[in-house]
């Protein structure tokens, strides 16, 4: 009990900034999809995909420092003073409780779409 006491405000407030998290780590995964898709000839015919990715950059540039500066001080103030546990790893078990949230809407879109 001690242990969950201590370590659950820290994973829930990681796990909530998740859920905010989704919304660039999606558009990252659809910018990403983007140019991946883009034909190395030259540009494409499709007006949606020519010229996309120059355009949703700083869009997701401006996302990606609106939740850094956000997920940077709320992760340290939710840090446990737990002396054997260092920031490294604090951080890193954050970042996966980050991630936690699009993993599992990506594995539930893939298993409903098919």
């Amino acid at each position: 009990m001690n242990v969950a006491r201590r370590w659950g405000p820290s994973v829930a407030v990681h796990l909530i900034l998740g859920m905010v998290a989704l919304v660039p780590l999606w558009l990252s995964m659809m910018l990403a999809a983007d140019v991946l898709r883009a034909e190395p000839e030259g540009p494409s015919s499709d007006p949606a995909v020519t010229g996309s990715a120059p355009a949703w950059t700083p869009i997701l540039v401006a996302l990606w420092a609106v939740f850094l500066a956000l997920w940077l001080p709320v992760g340290s103030r939710a840090r446990p003073s737990v002396p054997g546990v260092s920031g490294r790893r604090y951080w890193a078990v954050g970042a996966a409780l980050v991630l936690t949230p699009m993993v599992f809407s990506t594995a539930l879109l893939v298993l409903v779409e098919g």
